[in-house]
C-alpha cells in the first residue's frame, strides 16, 4: 500500500534531526563535573524522557516504512530483516520495535484515514515520555492474555490501569501488576478444576546422587502453597538458619531471647540465594515439627495461613483470594481451610479501613496486626509487592514523635521499605490521607525529591487491584453513558454533523 497522506515536511524533518544531532553532540562535549548532585539527577531524568519520546518517533517511522512497503522494495523478506540490516540491531531488538509499533503506532486505512492505536493509553504515555519500550512489552503481553469474552469496558480499563502503573513503576513491576490484573479479570481462569488439581498434585523426592544431594520437584495445590508460605516467611529471613555462618541465629525470628544485633550482622553476611534460604528454612521447620510439634508465632501472629474473604465471596463461593503471604487460593479451598482455623472477625468502615483498635504500648497487638493484614494485604509503599507475612507494623507518625499505637496510626511495611522512612537525603515520609482525598484513611507515602521533585503523596494499589478495577470501571462507564446521552440528545435535535460513529453503550463490543 502506498501512503496517501500529505507529502512535504522533508525540510522540517531534516531540521529537527539536525537539531537533535547538535544537541547530542553538545551533551557529549560539555563537562559534567560542574553540575550539582541534584542537577545530575535532573539531567538523567530529562534525558530519559527525551529517549522515551524518541522511541515514539521510531514507531512512527516503522509504520511509515511498512505502509510504503519499503522492505519489499529493497528485497527484504520482512520489516524485521530490514531493521536488522539497515540499523545493525539485533533480531530481538527489531522484533520488539515492530511489536511496539503494532500496538501503539497510529496506522492508516487504504484511504489514508488514521486508526486509533491498539493500546491508546500506553501510546499517550510513550509520546509524553512517561514510559519506554521496556514498559510496552509487558503491557502488550498482559493484554494478549485477557480471556475471550471479556467486556469492551473491562479491556479498556485494564489497559488504562497498566499504562498508569507503568508511569510510576519499572517494567518488572508492570508484569506483576498484569498477573494480578489477569487474576481479577478471570478469577477462575484457565486454572484446572479441583479434580484436575488433585490429580496433578505431587512431590517427587528423587534418588540421592553420588554427592548425597537429593533432587526434589512437583506441584503444590493452592492450599498446600498457602500453608507452606507462612512457614518460609518465618524461617527464611536473611540471617536466620544459615548453615554457612556459625553465628547465625537458629529457630525463628520471634524467639524472645533472639539477639537482634547478631541477626542484623548475620543478615549482612548472608550470601544465600532465596531458594537456598527456602531450603534451609524448610529443614529448620521440619526439625521444629519433629522436636516440638509447634511453630510459635510470626511477627506477633500464629504461624498459619491468613486468608481474607468478602461477604460476596462467602455467599457465591467463587473466584480467588490472596493469602497474607501473597499466594492465590480458590475460594472453595479457602473455605475448606477455614474449617480448621480460628475465626477472626474484622469490621471495616466504608473506605475499607479497620475501625479503632488502640494500644498504649509501642508494639502492635496481634488483633491490630490481623486487622491491618485484612485491610492492607501487604506493604503499603507504592510499587512494593511484599505480602503481609513479610511486613512489620509501621507507625505512620513515628512513636518517637508522639505517634500512638492505634489502628488509625498503623499500617504495614516490609523491612526494606520500613528502612526508607527517615529524615535524611533520599528518605520517604508517611502520612494518613485526609478525608477529602481520593483515598481517605489510607497510608500515603511521600517520595524523596530525586524520585518526584513535587513530592506528591502516593498510595500502593498493588494489593487492591480488585478495588482499582471496580472504581476504574465505574468512572469509565459513567463517562461513556454521559457521551451516549449527549449523542442521543444531539440526534434528537436533528444535528447531522455528528459523523458516522457514536459512543457505544455499556457492554457493546465494537
Amino acid at each position: 500500500m502506498s501512503s496517501t497522506r500529505g507529502g512535504g515536511g522533508a525540510g522540517q524533518v531534516e531540521c529537527h534531526l539536525a537539531a537533535l544531532g547538535a544537541a547530542v553532540e553538545g551533551l557529549l562535549s560539555v563537562h559534567l563535573s560542574g553540575l550539582s548532585d541534584e542537577a545530575v539527577v535532573e539531567a538523567m531524568r530529562r534525558l530519559e524522557t527525551s529517549l522515551r519520546r524518541a522511541s515514539a518517533v521510531g514507531y512512527r517511522l516503522i509504520v511509515e516504512t511498512v505502509e510504503r512497503s519499503i522492505p519489499g522494495a529493497l528485497d527484504c523478506r520482512s520489516v524485521n530483516e530490514f531493521l536488522t540490516s539497515t540499523l545493525r540491531i539485533s533480531g530481538a531488538d527489531a522484533a520488539r520495535r515492530v511489536k511496539g509499533a503494532q500496538k501503539i503506532g497510529t496506522w492508516h486505512t487504504s484511504a489514508g484515514e488514521s486508526m486509533d492505536p491498539v493500546l491508546p493509553a500506553t501510546a499517550r504515555a510513550v509520546r509524553e515520555g512517561a514510559v519506554g519500550p521496556d514498559h510496552v512489552a509487558p503491557i502488550a503481553k498482559t493484554m494478549r492474555k485477557i480471556p475471550h469474552g471479556t467486556g469492551f469496558d473491562e479491556i479498556a480499563v485494564a489497559e488504562q490501569i497498566l499504562a498508569e502503573s507503568a508511569r510510576t513503576m519499572p517494567p518488572e513491576d508492570v508484569t506483576k501488576v498484569g498477573l494480578h490484573l489477569l487474576a481479577h479479570l478471570n478469577p477462575d481462569g484457565a486454572a484446572p478444576d479441583e479434580r484436575d488439581r488433585r490429580r496433578r498434585r505431587g512431590l517427587r523426592i528423587g534418588q540421592q546422587d553420588s554427592d548425597l544431594m537429593t533432587p526434589i520437584s512437583g506441584l503444590l495445590d493452592p492450599e498446600a502453597r498457602a500453608l507452606l508460605e507462612p512457614v518460609l516467611a518465618k524461617l527464611a529471613r536473611p540471617g536466620m538458619n544459615d548453615p554457612d555462618n556459625p553465628t547465625s541465629p537458629s529457630g525463628d525470628v520471634e524467639y524472645e531471647h533472639l539477639d537482634r544485633d547478631a541477626l542484623a550482622k548475620a543478615a549482612a553476611r548472608d550470601t544465600r540465594t532465596a531458594v537456598q534460604r527456602n531450603h534451609d528454612a524448610l529443614k529448620a521447620a521440619l526439625r521444629q515439627l519433629l522436636s516440638s510439634g509447634v511453630l510459635g508465632s510470626h511477627r506477633g501472629l500464629p504461624v498459619t495461613a491468613i486468608v481474607t474473604l468478602t461477604v460476596r465471596q462467602l455467599e457465591e463461593a467463587t473466584g480467588v483470594v490472596t493469602t497474607a503471604s501473597g499466594g492465590v487460593v480458590p475460594v472453595r479451598d479457602a473455605l475448606r481451610m477455614a474449617e480448621h482455623a480460628h475465626p477472626v472477625l474484622v469490621v471495616f468502615d466504608h473506605s475499607g479501613r479497620p475501625l479503632h483498635l488502640g494500644r498504649s504500648k509501642r508494639l502492635a497487638s496481634p488483633d491490630q496486626r490481623l486487622a491491618l493484614v485484612a485491610a492492607s494485604r501487604g506493604c503499603t509503599r507504592p510499587g512494593c509487592d511484599a505480602p503481609a507475612t513479610l511486613t512489620a507494623v509501621h507507625h505512620v507518625t513515628d512513636w518517637k514523635d508522639g505517634g500512638r499505637t492505634d489502628i488509625t496510626n498503623e499500617d504495614l511495611a516490609c523491612d526494606r521499605c520500613h528502612a526508607l522512612v527517615h529524615d535524611g537525603p533520599g528518605g520517604w515520609r508517611t502520612r494518613t490521607a485526609p478525608t477529602e482525598s481520593a483515598h481517605p484513611g489510607r497510608t500515603e507515602w511521600i517520595p524523596p525529591p530525586h524520585i518526584d521533585p513535587d513530592r506528591t503523596p502516593r498510595v500502593n494499589n498493588r494489593h487492591h487491584l480488585d478495588r482499582v478495577v471496580a472504581e476504574a470501571l465505574r468512572h469509565h462507564r459513567a463517562r461513556r453513558d454521559a457521551e451516549l446521552r449527549e449523542w442521543r440528545r444531539r440526534c434528537s435535535r436533528g444535528d447531522t454533523g455528528l459523523g458516522r460513529e457514536h459512543p457505544k453503550a455499556d457492554g457493546e463490543v465494537p
